[in-house]
């Protein structure tokens, strides 16, 4: 056998004996809270509204501008009930994906953040206690790290991609719910 054949060989059996070791990669990726567990964290027995909102150019606009975050879509589905409107949002931590739920009071700020599934290894996940420091903050300029939001050590990138979700679903909030200049 050539050289080059017995290196194809070896390269495909190495791919074959490591792809159980991928999968187990894979098997990280799970899912922390369902769905209809978040909302009843959120809404507690109460039957929240399922909305969809389509934003015009300008209001993506004007959300990203008040986020500092680009919008990965204009269409966002969220749930009120009462004062408290509930919104999903999906985004890259390093190269896996995490979804958040972000729940905004009726003073416009958050009640809290939820992570529901979370793809990175379990070293970069956000504790419950990391997370806690979202709840009654307004958008602004605190809602930022090394601002008003410590970061989380050796999962800076963890914390920067949830604080941006936050304020993504904060200033499409504050969007949705502007009120007509009198």
């Amino acid at each position: 056998m050539e050289p080059r054949s017995r290196l194809h060989l070896l390269t495909a059996a190495a791919l074959v004996q490591a792809a159980p070791l991928a999968g187990a990669a894979w098997a990280q990726a799970r899912v922390l809270v369902s769905q209809k567990d978040a909302l009843a964290l959120a809404f507690g027995a109460a039957a929240p509204e399922r909305r969809t909102a389509f934003l015009t150019n300008e209001q993506a606009l004007a959300a990203e501008k008040a986020a500092q975050s680009k919008l990965e879509s204009k269409v966002w589905t969220y749930y009120v009930a009462g004062s408290t409107t509930a919104y999903f949002e999906s985004h890259p931590v390093r190269t896996m994906n995490e979804t958040i739920m972000v729940v905004v009071g009726a003073d416009d700020r958050v009640r809290f953040v939820e992570i529901l599934s979370f793809a990175e290894p379990d070293d970069f996940l956000a504790s419950k206690r990391w997370l806690a420091q979202f709840s009654d903050k307004p958008l602004g300029e605190d809602l930022a790290l090394r601002r008003g939001l410590r970061n989380i050590a050796g999962a800076t990138l963890t914390a920067e991609a949830v604080s941006r979700g936050v304020r993504r679903a904060l200033a499409v909030h504050q969007v949705l719910n502007a009120k007509p200049a009198k």
